[in-house]
């Protein structure tokens, strides 16, 4: 038996290029449908983010920005009273059932205690005040996400175990404290449930139902989502409840929903490609005693539908850079394809809650016959590059502030973020991040066929 090629992490100490976390608000604010999200600052993340949202500003998307003046930041301005008439307007323009104040590093520096001043306001205008700080001291953008979840955790009811008295053998009832009753907790026969599933995470709502169906057909209701579409729909935590995430990024959401909220936390690879979804869905069954039907030959239907991109892309080399912490997750889907990876960069890595991901990177380097990686957490982009230059890999994943030097050094790019707005979990959605992977080297090939063409006709004239 081959034993698994252990892998080993350096660090760098170069540092974290990547957006600002307050860009969450950019995809939150469609995930939470009746959320508001209301970020502290200056007029620069009000630039920053109408940069990162785009066109999409002209929507009417659901955030604004409570900006911070010289008088605020002086401490010559009553904090309060100026929030109080900013979420006063809110509530009368668009009355949400929930606003999410996203710290920036201006409330960092200046000390402003928006955990404090957020249950006086709550309780005035009568509308629940979630309070993250999501500002730039996090190691990537991805991590803004996080930290909304993480403070959205403490605002989930309470969930009671059922039990059954052993006596009578009759359900003694269970009742939810909380916001919102969670009518879930009855299964379909209406049997009262033991243990509850939760998954955290902010896919689109179709990614959310094909997960949902997957494990279905496993026999396993999943309770909800955190967060929910809607906030009075948040999940029930507390003992007897399983959480489980779906992106790397989440490690702050699994502690506290861990250590607040008493719940267990499945450990498992994350659900990228068919081989982390197969993964994803056996540790689940695993957990529920349940034995998995059918995944395997799901599972080979899927590389089979995948073989014009793995035709593309096998025996080619990638190198990552580090952005959005979905790198391991997404070398080890490569790796399954073909391909070479060289290096892994990562701003930040949380061996614990990742470690079922990198257990799965080494069984996939020991099933394709091929060396681990190189795991480089908070890489110099300025090393990588040289490294780079001496490697010669056929793409590199990054960041998009290095993407036009690397092209002009004749190396593929691809940026890092768009895996973040694409769609790319489940068995479902594998073609979607081979689209993303396969494009620039599909480009180049058709632009080299293109100039061979070019030159052919040039000579016959």
């Amino acid at each position: 038996m081959k034993t698994l090629e252990i892998p080993t992490f350096e660090c760098e100490t170069g540092n974290y290029h990547t957006f600002c976390p307050i860009s969450c608000v950019a995809w939150l604010y469609q995930k939470i449908e009746d959320s508001f999200f209301l970020v502290v600052g200056t007029k620069t993340r009000g630039y920053f983010l109408q940069n990162a949202l785009g066109v999409m500003i002209f929507a009417e998307p659901r955030y604004a920005m409570a900006e911070s003046e010289e008088g605020d930041i002086s401490a010559q301005l009553n904090d309060q009273k100026e929030l109080e008439r900013i979420c006063l307007q809110i509530k009368n323009d668009r009355n949400p059932s929930v606003i999410i104040w996203i710290g920036t590093c201006t409330t960092e520096i200046i000390k402003m205690d928006l955990e404090g001043i957020a249950p006086k306001l709550e309780k005035q205008l009568g509308i629940p005040i979630v309070v993250a700080r999501a500002n730039g001291l996090d190691y990537a953008f991805t991590q803004g996400e996080d930290t909304v979840s993480a403070a959205t955790t403490h605002r989930c009811p309470e969930y009671i175990r059922c039990t059954t008295n052993e006596q009578t053998e009759d359900p003694i009832e269970s009742v939810v404290v909380g916001a919102a009753q969670n009518k879930k907790l009855i299964s379909e026969k209406g049997e009262l449930r033991k243990n509850s599933l939760v998954l955290f995470g902010s896919p689109p709502s179709s990614v959310a139902s094909q997960l949902n169906l997957e494990l279905k057909r496993q026999s396993i209701s999943v309770s909800g989502w955190l967060p929910s579409q809607k906030y009075a729909e948040l999940p029930a935590l507390g003992e007897g409840v399983y959480v489980c995430g779906v992106n790397p990024f989440l490690s702050r959401t699994a502690t506290t929903s861990m250590r607040r909220r008493k719940c267990q936390l499945i450990g498992a690879p994350f659900p990228i490609g068919p081989d982390g979804t197969r993964a994803w869905i056996e540790k689940i069954c695993s957990v529920f005693d349940m034995k998995p039907e059918g995944l395997e030959e799901r599972e080979n239907q899927i590389w089979k539908n995948l073989k014009d991109y793995l035709g593309v892309i096998t025996g080619k080399s990638v190198f990552f850079m580090g952005d959005n912490l979905l790198e391991i997750s997404i070398a080890r889907f490569s790796i399954r394809c073909g391909m070479i990876v060289y290096e892994i960069g990562i701003p930040y890595m949380d061996r614990r809650y990742q470690a079922a991901e990198l257990l799965l990177l080494q069984e996939t380097c020991a099933k394709m016959k091929t060396p681990m990686p190189r795991i480089v957490e908070k890489p110099d982009n300025y090393s990588q590059v040289q490294r780079m230059h001496e490697l010669r890999p056929d793409l590199a994943i990054t960041g998009m502030a290095h993407a036009n030097p690397l092209e002009a050094r004749d190396i593929d790019t691809k940026w890092s973020v768009e895996f973040t707005f694409a769609q790319i979990h489940g068995f479902t959605n594998a073609r979607d991040v081979l689209e993303l992977v396969t494009r620039p080297l599909r480009r180049k090939k058709n632009s080299i066929l293109g100039c061979q063409s070019l030159s052919r006709q040039t000579i016959e004239s």
